[in-house]
């Protein structure tokens, strides 16, 4: 035989998220090229190394929708701060003497192809510094983070530029390289 038989999914992958921002970036990134559906679930905020939180998200969303999904994880580490996520930004940017501003933003996708099963984790990041607040304030640290090599922070950036360079951008490029190499097939492809 040529080809390993691909694995059937019993319906297509629900992405959790409630944040409507986050919901239009993966749409765009990932086009028609993964059947989604999206659900917002309350899930617990948890503590620990950001692959550990995604993967342990995953294992619960799958539990809850009974079948594949996809969740994320997003931090801005600071280097200055050994690569310290967070909630810090503000108090970065005011209150330290850190003269070294450099910084990473990172994303880890973890997909759970059902209950039970060990989520595949996915990461991608970028690396860029911290500035003062430029561009539009309506997703979360977008106006504070600059790229490497660009001199306008993501909320400046036309969405399209921010999609291909962004730490979402590269993390959900190995989700589709992922599964363009799994062949995966939808058994039943209806929305919720």
């Amino acid at each position: 035989m040529a080809a390993a038989a691909a694995r059937v999914l019993p319906k297509a992958v629900t992405f959790v998220t409630g944040n409507a921002k986050k919901l239009e970036e993966v749409r765009a990134i990932l086009g028609s090229s993964i059947p989604f559906q999206s659900l917002k679930l309350d899930l617990p905020e948890l503590q620990g190394e950001p692959e550990d939180i995604s993967k342990e998200k995953a294992r619960m969303a799958a539990s809850q929708v009974n079948g594949p999904v996809l969740v994320e994880d997003t931090c801005l580490c600071f280097n200055a701060l050994k690569g310290l996520p967070g909630p810090y930004i503000k108090w970065f940017l005011e209150k330290t003497g850190h003269e070294d501003k450099s910084a990473f933003a990172m994303c880890i996708f973890s997909l759970a192809l059902g209950p039970g099963e060990e989520p595949i984790t996915f990461v991608g990041k970028t690396a860029g510094k911290i500035v003062p607040a430029r561009g539009p304030a309506d997703f979360g640290w977008d106006p504070v983070f600059q790229p490497d090599g660009f001199d306008q922070t993501y909320a400046e950036m036309p969405k399209s530029v921010k999609n291909q360079i962004s730490h979402r951008g590269k993390a959900l490029a190995l989700v589709k390289e992922h599964f363009a190499a799994a062949n995966y097939k939808v058994q039943n492809n209806e929305s919720a």
